[in-house]
């Protein structure tokens, strides 16, 4: 899997380059500021951008408007952000009613480097690896009274946080430790009280996280 990497500091920008080749990743091209990324992306579309939220010149924001503008004009292309911090209002913008091909990870999650390359790999692939602390101020926002979320229960909410990660039924089972099939038993049930029916249009899963996230 190619990735293009675009984060200004060159000490991290070099070691996650250096990690992710050892990690059997292709790194077509390292870049630290966000017009270079989207000529790079333009020319020669990797499998995969990872890219800092804050670039130059301002440090602000920079990084985010790149996300976005990849994800308009690349859809092909996974695109995962990295943040020493979560701003809800950066995922909501980044997630943009869809959770294909896109990830928003805190920095820190890049020491656990299996997870990390994991992550990667289900962004590439056409998932999501949304960070716990992302999903959980996500939720956490003002809901309308009579949220159909209410209805879950607390072993379905768990199911469908750890959905929202980007997780397959077989890493939530894992992760709760419990049958793969119970899993999927969870998932059917989300979906009814979701109000989300079978068709061959819409994925429900991704209806449901969508739905969770209310994003």
């Amino acid at each position: 899997m190619r990735v293009t990497i675009c984060e200004d500091s060159t000490l991290f920008r070099e070691g996650l380059a250096r990690l992710l080749a050892e990690s059997g990743f292709a790194v077509a091209a390292c870049v630290d500021n966000a017009d270079e990324l989207l000529a790079h992306v333009g020319q020669d579309p990797p499998e995969v951008a990872v890219l800092d939220i804050r670039l130059p010149p301002t440090h602000t924001d920079e990084g985010l408007r790149a996300a976005v503008t990849l994800r308009e004009r690349h859809p092909e292309v996974g695109v995962l952000v990295l943040s020493q911090y979560v701003r809800v209002s950066y995922a909501v913008e980044l997630l943009g009613g869809r959770t294909e091909g896109v990830g928003y990870l805190l920095k820190d999650r890049v020491s656990d480097l299996a997870e990390f390359a994991a992550a990667i790999r289900r962004v590439g692939s056409g998932g999501s690896a949304l960070d716990p602390v992302v999903v959980e101020q996500l939720v956490g926002r003002h809901r309308q009274p009579g949220d159909p979320l209410g209805r879950l229960t607390e072993r379905e909410r768990a199911v469908l946080r750890l959905m929202a990660e980007g997780r397959t039924n077989m890493a939530i089972a894992e992760r709760l430790a419990i049958a793969e099939r119970t899993v999927e038993k969870h998932c059917t049930s989300i979906f009814a009280k979701l109000d989300l029916e079978a068709s061959a249009h819409d994925h429900r899963r991704v209806l449901a996280v969508l739905r969770y996230l209310n994003a």
